[in-house]
């Protein structure tokens, strides 16, 4: 049998819109919340990522998140290390709702997650991507299931998602700068 390669997989999807009550953070930091990955459905990308892998990866970075290490980039870089130089946010949670991992990001104050806030202030529209390491198989239906040798390294803010419905939405803001979607309780931007 083939040994297959590892490679860099990048996965993007939108951050969608949740029920999330708005509340003020006291030192004004942005935090978003939304679909950060979804499991047994195929993206953009042509790929399936089994839920079992998803799992014990989230498993594996929930380390990450204790120890305030789950930081991600603005934009995909090419490499499977997380450049502090790059770095925009931080996952402050991960959690499974079915086959959908929900996530919580915390946009820090460095360069590119003032540029992100800015961005996002101005209503544009962010998708989250994973980065990873692993090899994909293809097959009988011509899908590329993402294979056991996965190695999630972050997820980082991107203009344009591989996840369907994989954007993030605001939760916590300076009150100044909220917009209430009055009929559905909902924060948008």
């Amino acid at each position: 049998a083939k040994k297959m390669e590892r490679q860099l997989l990048r996965e993007f999807s939108l951050f969608e819109f949740g029920d999330i009550k708005p509340s003020t953070s006291s030192d004004g930091l942005m935090k978003l919340e939304g679909i950060i990955q979804r499991a047994n459905v195929k993206n953009c990308n042509n790929r399936i990522y089994p839920k079992t892998i998803l799992v014990r990866e989230n498993d594996k970075y929930q380390e990450l998140i204790k120890d305030r290490r789950s930081l991600g980039c603005l934009d995909h870089p090419e490499s499977s290390v997380v450049e502090l130089s790059e770095v925009s946010h931080v996952i402050t949670s991960t959690t499974w709702k079915g086959d959908d991992l929900i996530g919580e990001i915390e946009v820090l104050d460095t360069p590119k997650g003032l540029i992100a806030s800015k961005l996002i202030e101005r209503n544009i529209k962010l998708g989250i991507s994973s980065r990873a390491l692993g090899s994909t198989k293809r097959n009988s239906n011509g899908v590329d299931i993402v294979q056991e040798d996965l190695s999630l390294v972050a997820w980082d803010l991107v203009s344009s998602p591989s996840t369907v419905g994989a954007y993030l939405s605001p939760t916590i803001k300076e009150s100044r700068d909220y917009k209430i979607l009055t009929e559905s309780n909902k924060l948008i931007l």
